[in-house]
């Protein structure tokens, strides 16, 4: 196999085991970038970590994440319960009331999130400008 030391230097263990390769086609790692990496994701994130360590409800967040489906919410609060992000509590009332939190590692993943929402938000004009000029160059 020929790989460059960088790249090889990239794959150091972690404590929970080998680290994973973003280049490899296989690699779990894609498929979580691709749930992280989402404006819902990241937004959901942002309104718990806010509220951290209390709970938000459903609704409270559906509320505050403009734009947003009650089936994207639950799809995203789901993917994110599932990868241990956010935790959820069900309150056994008619209608059922859910709480969701950040876990530990959810709460990991804010300061990584905040950085890239605070370079979109600086950076938006920019790549505006860029997207005009390139559709007036291809027309």
């Amino acid at each position: 196999m020929t790989s460059s030391p960088t790249f090889r230097a990239s794959r150091s263990p972690s404590p929970d085991g080998p680290r994973g390769d973003l280049f490899d086609p296989q690699c779990p790692t894609r498929r979580l970038l691709d749930r992280i990496g989402t404006k819902w994701t990241s937004m959901a994130v942002k309104v718990l970590a806010e509220a951290s360590p209390e709970e938000v409800r459903f609704a409270e967040l559906q509320r505050r994440m403009v734009g947003i489906s009650q089936k994207m919410l639950s799809a995203t609060l789901q993917g994110l319960a599932r990868d241990g992000l956010v935790g959820r509590r069900v309150e056994a009332t008619v209608p059922p009331r859910v709480y969701y939190r950040l876990t530990p590692l959810g709460l990991t993943l804010e300061e990584p999130l905040a950085a890239l929402r605070e370079w979109a938000e600086a950076h938006m004009a920019e790549v505006d400008r860029a997207n005009r000029r390139s559709e007036r160059q291809q027309a």
